[in-house]
């Protein structure tokens, strides 16, 4: 049955929403060796070479560019067979969640005519132009469910960017839910959010992007999208977020539940992959304040281009000293598909330094050290990779700054967007707390920090992570922040002036009893907590959701707790029990009505100072 403008979800039971499932997919085979030819130094918007870092050893300097390895398959107009290696990759990833391959498929510019790319798990689509109007599809970029039976709420870890689409029948179809990002793309029609059948599913993320039609959420529980441009919007279920976007509704929280701000105070493109002529190079867009609409609509987006021959190709098996070589020596990153290993913390330390995954790209962490730790220094920018905590604890997975990061960044800001961490689901992992963002100005744009709830080592101590999310740097600012399923905080924000544009949770389902979650005497730990020594924080759009399905007798006090102070203000907060499975009693502190017993239906604050 077609649904109605504004479906109500059905609660979701445990075999419905993220039924566990074990371990899928060995490591697939290569399919292309494709040459990436290193780029020649220099170009009119290239960066300025930096001197390299200081090194203690006389090892070899690395070389810069080369070949992108065999899981980045690049296609051109002339290319023959695309449609069967897209169906042959698809086939390969589309049940495998926790799987071992990674891919990349990357389009030159042209035109590429009846073409439907279905996107499985670690699967990146891009085109390879500067504008995504510079590579057209007659045909579509689908993400469905079938493989779920139409539930669309396990549809993580794959990625569209960069193209443009004629879809065939009007309406291009991307179901899709957490860690799966939309940068970047020009539909030259409709967009449908949901799958086939309108199951549930519970993204997500677009960004700097165009739709020419009406965008479909139908039963998507969440969204937010940025800095874009959209023909309309249908509908929304619990909780739609828009900052800076052309055509989005009118601001109308609680019913129907649309957060719209007219722009995004600070907002950088994540850099990507192009092709000048026959160079590789990564465009790093610049800096917008008060942002509003796509980056790319009049021409060619402003930014600095910096040639592949300034990167260091890594590819699956080089060493965490490798790594730190390549930076000290000046080089950026470019991680090509695959998982690495690593014994011992990658170390960006220098200023403008890029990090870039291509493919999901995975970094897993041994012996119990922290993947990556980023120098208080200005302009690095992260983007487009996983870390899988290994299972050896680890105190940290991701640091960006020092504990006594205190340089301004505001001209030149810290970028951390479409970064992934993940604690199990994949084999046994644990950390302490996952991502810790010391330095000023940091933007976090589009993470997803997931303490798995299904999968392998999974267990309310096999896969133990208390805490998610620790901001401690002052003017941090998060547009599109889901963090899920901590052992205690989810969130803990200790640095002045924070704003969170968009925000989704569910607290951990598998705690055992009342007692496993106790806070001193507090009934459980909050999903967004602002410290109590905060002056300044804001927040739009947040929302946590409960399912204890162990025992569902457990009771959540609130999802959020901060500071009643005048600089402290939150706007257009929710909480929901998922199918009466546990409970909270209110939304933010003291304030809100409790959840409905059975009823998934939200609880919400308008307003709260």
């Amino acid at each position: 049955m077609p649904p109605s403008p504004t479906p109500s979800p059905t609660p979701p039971t445990p075999a419905s929403r993220r039924t566990v499932l074990g371990a899928a997919a060995a490591s697939v085979p290569a399919l292309l060796a494709v040459a990436g030819p290193a780029a020649a130094a220099g170009a009119a918007q290239a960066e300025p070479v930096a001197a390299p870092a200081p090194s203690a050893k006389k090892a070899a300097r690395l070389p810069g560019g080369g070949d992108l390895g065999p899981n980045v398959i690049v296609f051109e107009p002339s290319t023959g067979g695309i449609q069967a290696k897209l169906d042959e990759i698809f086939k390969k990833q589309e049940r495998a969640q926790f799987g071992t391959g990674r891919y990349a498929l990357l389009f030159k510019p042209g035109t590429y005519q009846g073409l439907n790319a279905q996107i499985g798990f670690y699967t990146s689509i891009a085109g390879l132009g500067l504008s995504p109007d510079d590579t057209t599809f007659n045909g579509d970029v689908t993400v469905d469910a079938g493989w779920f039976d139409g539930n669309a709420t396990q549809n993580f870890w794959r990625s569209a960017e960069n193209l443009a689409l004629i879809p065939v029948n009007g309406t291009n179809r991307w179901a899709v839910s957490q860690a799966a990002p939309f940068r970047r793309m020009h539909i030259r029609g409709g967009l449908n959010l949901a799958p086939t059948g309108y199951g549930w599913a519970s993204g997500g993320y677009i960004a700097d992007s165009r739709i020419d039609g009406e965008v479909g959420p139908y039963s998507q529980q969440q969204w937010y999208t940025r800095d874009s441009s959209v023909g309309g919007w249908r509908n929304a279920v619990w909780n739609m977020v828009f900052s800076g976007v052309e055509g989005a509704p009118a601001q109308s929280f609680p019913d129907p539940p649309y957060t719209t701000l007219q722009t995004t105070p600070l907002s950088r493109e994540k850099p990507f992959l192009y092709v000048d002529g026959a160079e590789y190079k990564v465009f790093l867009p610049e800096l917008r304040t008060n942002a509003r609409g796509v980056s790319w609509g009049n021409g060619t987006p402003r930014g600095t281009s910096v040639p592949l021959s300034r990167f260091y190709v890594a590819r699956p098996g080089v060493s965490a000293a490798t790594l730190n070589q390549a930076l000290e020596e000046g080089l950026h990153l470019l991680l090509t598909p695959g998982i690495y290993h690593l014994d011992r913390t990658v170390e960006v330390r220098r200023a403008d330094a890029v990090v870039l995954g291509l493919g999901y790209a995975t970094l897993i962490p041994d012996n119990g050290v922290t993947a990556m730790k980023v120098a208080d220094v200005d302009g690095v920018r992260l983007a487009g990779f996983l870390i899988d905590a290994g299972p050896v604890n680890s105190p940290t997975l991701l640091e960006v700054g020092p504990q006594d990061a205190s340089a301004d960044h505001s001209a030149n800001p810290v970028t951390v967007q479409d970064v992934f961490i993940r604690i199990g689901g994949a084999g046994p992992g644990k950390a302490t707390t996952s991502m810790v963002v010391n330095s000023r100005h940091t933007i976090v744009d589009h993470t997803w920090v997931w303490r798995a709830d299904h999968g392998d080592g999974v267990g309310w101590e096999t896969n133990r992570a208390d805490y998610g999310v620790r901001v401690n740097g002052s003017d941090v600012l998060a547009t599109g922040l889901f963090v899920e399923h901590f052992n205690k905080y989810d969130v803990q924000w200790y640095g002045e002036r924070g704003r969170t544009i968009f925000y989704q949770n569910e607290k951990a389902y598998d705690a055992p009893n009342q007692a496993a979650i106790q806070n001193g005497n507090m009934k459980g730990y909050a999903a967004y907590l602002v410290a109590d020594s905060v002056n300044t924080h804001e927040a739009w759009g947040v929302g946590s959701y409960c399912y204890y399905n162990v025992d569902p007798t457990i009771v959540q006090h609130h999802g959020f707790a901060a500071p009643t102070k005048p600089g402290v203000k939150f706007h257009h907060l929710l909480v929901v029990s998922l199918g009466g499975k546990g409970q909270y009693e209110r939304v933010i502190n003291d304030t809100g009505a409790p959840t409905s017993g059975t009823d998934t239906i939200p609880s919400k604050v308008v307003s709260y100072t």
